[in-house]
């Protein structure tokens, strides 16, 4: 792999490493905030009011899907990458001076709701952007290994911002956190914003984009997306299992090791950040092996790990007591889940022709993320409000074992060719074929 394919994998991941920094903090640092906007009374309570706020941001993001996949596929991956950076420098500003309850009442909680549906809109067009260009950078051999770099700089990002908490959690008192100190990660979160719209005004254009012979009135259009529907509720089908099983143990479970295991936040939050890290190094191992053995033996094991293992390990974790049983207990977890992490990017760029690519994975990823992955963590609060907490343990396994019916049905998708005007799966073919 040449400089100028790193370059644009540098490029395209320092971008989408920023997103999910903003992205995740927001979840990260709930736990300091939740009371600053909404009346005090239930911590739990609280937790759902700004859970609900999170999962009503995934409820935009099939609208940014549609609008900035249009932008991707139209204008060009570079075009909708500097645009979603920008809504997301955007909403992170907002967050940051967004006044409190005691100030302006809901009006705070507005500001903050106003704040995720533009990141809402900016994440639903950069997934697809994001996912397409580094599939599409480099050489068809090498795909799963460079698109895993996804994953990379979505949890570096979200490793920066638990090191930031972890900074200030232990240079700022308790007070000071919940008083002012958790607006400091969303300027950082601007600041970083910034960078990365100089870095995308003078990336390079996919070749893949630049080489496509589609006519411009066909490319990104909900027309074009209808002639591969099958793959796009593939997309759908395949997301659901991952998204809850991705989201329950990175964003949600630094709240569940302190609100349901009994760790101290400060404890909790080492946990996920060193799970995190290594989490990161396994995405270009696991990408490496896919390009050498497929994509569908890496999602089999994950869904068959996730059925499996997810009941006990969640129970296990309840009880973990301490920092190493819970980092255990954890790295088991993101083992499992970084068999879809790892190739998912590269499975669904791979299934749609250039011309409605960004659409064709930003659209339905996007649908199948506001239904299952925006939700997890408030379904998780959900059920423990009502007293039956392990009911979600079950939920994430059965949404793993939905996926896994479909993992194996599915068929390959490792040497289909980008280059094609309708892809290696013809217009009456499905994806969803018995595998030989």
């Amino acid at each position: 792999m040449g400089l100028q394919h790193w370059k644009k994998i540098w490029v395209g991941s320092a971008g989408n490493m920023v997103e999910w920094f903003d992205w995740f903090v927001y979840a990260s640092f709930a736990t300091y905030f939740a009371g600053v906007f909404f009346p005090s009374g239930n911590p739990t309570a609280q937790l759902m009011n700004t859970a609900g706020i999170f999962a009503v941001g995934f409820f935009m993001r099939p609208v940014g899907g549609w609008l900035l996949g249009r932008v991707g596929d139209r204008r060009g991956r570079k075009a909708a990458l500097t645009l979603t950076v920008t809504l997301m420098s955007a909403s992170a500003v907002l967050i940051a001076v967004a006044p409190t309850y005691a100030v302006a009442g809901y009006g705070g909680a507005l500001v903050l709701l106003v704040a995720r549906l533009l990141q809402g809109l900016s994440v639903g067009g950069e997934y697809a952007a994001s996912a397409t260009y580094l599939t599409e950078a480099t050489d068809p051999k090498r795909r799963g290994f460079a698109s895993s770099f996804q994953y990379v700089s979505m949890t570096v990002g979200q490793i920066i911002g638990l090191g930031l908490q972890i900074v200030l959690q232990r240079t700022m008192s308790d007070t000071a956190l919940h008083s002012y100190g958790w607006r400091i990660p969303f300027v950082v979160g601007a600041l970083g914003a910034a960078v990365v719209f100089y870095l995308r005004r003078n990336m390079l254009e996919s070749e893949v984009y630049d080489e496509d012979a589609s006519a411009a009135e066909e490319r990104g259009t909900l027309r074009a997306l209808w002639r591969h529907r099958r793959e796009a509720f593939l997309v759908v089908a395949l997301t659901m299992g991952g998204t809850v099983a991705y989201y329950t143990y990175t964003t949600y479970l630094t709240k569940y090791l302190s609100n349901s295991a009994g760790l101290s936040k400060d404890t909790a939050t080492l946990v996920s950040f060193t799970a995190l890290i290594v989490f990161a190094g396994l995405q270009p191992l696991a990408g490496a092996l896919s390009d050498r053995i497929g994509r569908r033996p890496l999602l089999i094991t994950f869904a068959v790990g996730s059925t499996v293992l997810t009941v006990p390990i969640m129970k296990l974790l309840r009880h973990a007591g301490g920092y190493w049983p819970a980092l255990g207990l954890s790295l088991l977890a993101l083992v499992i889940v970084t068999g879809y992490t790892s190739i998912n990017a590269c499975v669904k760029a791979e299934l749609f022709p250039t011309s409605v690519r960004a659409l064709g994975v930003a659209l339905p990823y996007a649908l199948a993320n506001a239904l299952f992955g925006g939700t997890a963590e408030y379904v998780a609060l959900w059920f423990k409000n009502a007293g039956v907490e392990s009911g979600f343990f079950w939920y994430v396994a059965g949404c793993a074992a939905v996926s896994l019916v479909v993992y194996v049905t599915m068929r390959e998708t490792k040497d289909l060719d980008l280059a094609g005007t309708r892809g290696s799966i013809g217009a009456g073919e499905s994806s969803v074929t018995t595998a030989s």
